[in-house]
């Protein structure tokens, strides 16, 4: 996970992205590191615009990304918005930009931090039931852990998107008809 043993250094063009080969959010996002979850991503865009945009398989792999895209901004948002309860507000955005020049602060650190990120993953809904851990969020919980916030954070977290038996977060409950 340092970024001088990166083994996707290679991999595409690093630097300059269009909105299309971006892997995270918004055009031009440069917070974004090329994992394998990005690869995924990244291949998934490389069939798709050799398909016929008329295609069912284009439309298909279209929405696909679009959902993995929106997934991953769903993500985001919900760590931010813990960042921000925390007392981050000026913060979150820097807290949360990961990119390939991104190190660990303390190798130390990294167990405790895979220990944290996956006890989120296990006990709260911060990550969709689908979500695949990704690298970005080891970098963010090993950043709280040198703020000495990351219990903090896995507290909030719980009780913002506590784990359901039935695997619905307390904000995703059916909302009465307006009549």
């Amino acid at each position: 996970l340092c970024s001088n043993n990166n083994p996707y250094a290679s991999f595409g063009a690093t630097l300059a992205r269009d909105e299309e080969q971006n892997l995270w959010s918004t055009p031009h996002d440069v917070t974004h590191t090329e994992a394998d979850d990005d690869r995924v991503l990244y291949n998934m865009i490389v069939v798709r615009n050799q398909l016929d945009k008329d295609s069912e398989e284009w439309q298909k792999l279209n929405y696909d990304i679009y959902t993995l895209r929106q997934t991953r901004k769903e993500v985001r948002s919900r760590w931010k918005h813990i960042l921000e309860d925390l007392g981050f507000q000026k913060e979150a955005d820097s807290l949360l930009s990961v990119t390939k020049l991104s190190i660990i602060s303390d190798s130390q650190n990294m167990s405790k931090a895979r220990d944290i990120l996956l006890k989120l993953s296990e006990e709260t809904n911060i990550f969709p039931t689908s979500w695949e851990l990704s690298e970005r969020y080891l970098f963010v919980v090993d950043r709280l852990i040198a703020l000495d916030a990351a219990d903090e954070f896995f507290q909030m977290a719980s009780a913002v998107y506590p784990k359901r038996p039935g695997g619905d977060r307390a904000d995703e409950s059916p909302r009465p008809l307006q009549s």
